[in-house]
């Protein structure tokens, strides 16, 4: 830890305990799924709890948030949650392109896969992704008896529902499942229902996430990963992405990182400092995502954490 940012922090309490507030500000990207929201709420908290300063939630797609922080005009600073390689095309333009946002080189591990409950798969010999072009199989994963299961690919906007697309196409499911788009909440929902009837039903799935404590769950295998058969391209791409791209195998596993504006080095060091050495891992972000999915609030969650982690967050903070 640098003993400049040693320095700051302690400045920090000190003017914190003389009741003059510190210059330190900082405005942090909120992107809708439960995790990015569960990590910016913590960095909030940190930062107003722990280092006197400032921090502001800022709604925002990655699209936008990447923009924002490549201005460096403090409109949004950081991106809590950039998972790799899904968010590539932003952190190729930005990070290794123009050279105006820094990834933190602390990451923790996420994995994507889909998945059925695991009574399903056990009763009906359902292990493998292949399994759902099996024909009895899809017809009890069709809920609406329009002649194919559903499977869930994720929500509108998301990369990783346009790589899931092409999967189901390449994997030669299209015949037997239909892929579904929509919110989060709505697949969340939908298993939970489909276990409590009994039901069967796939659906896109990945770790960090509440899910895992939610519900008994397990990942369908895939072929192993292989870059030569892992062509994914995104509408950003390519107008004919769809046609052009070829998945037949696994996701190779994520890199899950913080990111933020370089600008912000100059305006608030401390907090810069603190973004670089957060350090998560996966079962921390999901016990969180668990919470706020269970219906505590996002802000209370982080409160409750960084009081019980004090040693962990003083690491963070180089004290």
């Amino acid at each position: 830890m640098s003993k400049k940012f040693k320095s700051v922090v302690l400045a920090s309490a000190l003017l914190v305990g003389s009741g003059n507030a510190m210059a330190e500000s900082v405005n942090i990207g909120a992107p809708a799924w439960t995790g990015a929201q569960a990590i910016a709420h913590l960095i909030q908290e940190i930062v107003v709890s722990r280092m006197g300063g400032s921090a502001e939630l800022i709604p925002g797609n990655n699209a936008a948030i990447f923009q924002a922080m490549d201005a460096g005009k403090g409109d949004i600073d950081v991106h809590p949650d950039v998972w790799l390689p899904n968010q590539q095309t932003f952190t190729d333009k930005y990070v290794e392109g123009a050279g105006t946002v820094t990834l933190s080189s602390n990451s923790y591990e996420g994995k994507q896969s889909f998945c059925v409950s695991k009574a399903f798969s056990e009763e009906n010999g359902v292990t493998s992704i292949f399994d759902l072009a099996r024909p009895e199989i899809a017809k009890l994963m069709d809920s609406d008896g329009n002649g194919k299961g559903e499977i869930w690919i994720g929500a509108p906007g998301w990369a990783s529902a346009n790589v899931n697309e092409v999967k189901v196409r390449d994997y030669g499911l299209m015949p037997f499942m239909e892929p579904i788009r929509a919110d989060q909440a709505v697949m969340t929902a939908r298993v939970g229902d489909a276990i409590k009837k009994g039901e069967g039903y796939a659906f896109y799935c990945y770790s960090p996430h509440a899910i895992w404590f939610q519900h008994d769950i397990v990942r369908l295998e895939e072929p192993a990963f292989d870059a030569e058969k892992y062509i994914a391209l995104q509408p950003s791409d390519d107008p004919d992405w769809f046609e052009k791209s070829k998945v037949m195998t696994e996701d190779a596993l994520k890199n899950v990182q913080i990111a933020y504006s370089n600008s912000l080095s100059e305006r608030s060091p401390a907090i810069a400092d603190l973004l670089a050495n957060i350090a998560l891992d996966g079962e921390t972000v999901s016990g969180f995502a668990f919470e706020i999915e269970g219906g505590k609030d996002a802000a209370t969650v982080a409160k409750e954490w960084v009081a019980a982690n004090a040693d962990r967050v003083d690491s963070w903070l180089g004290l």
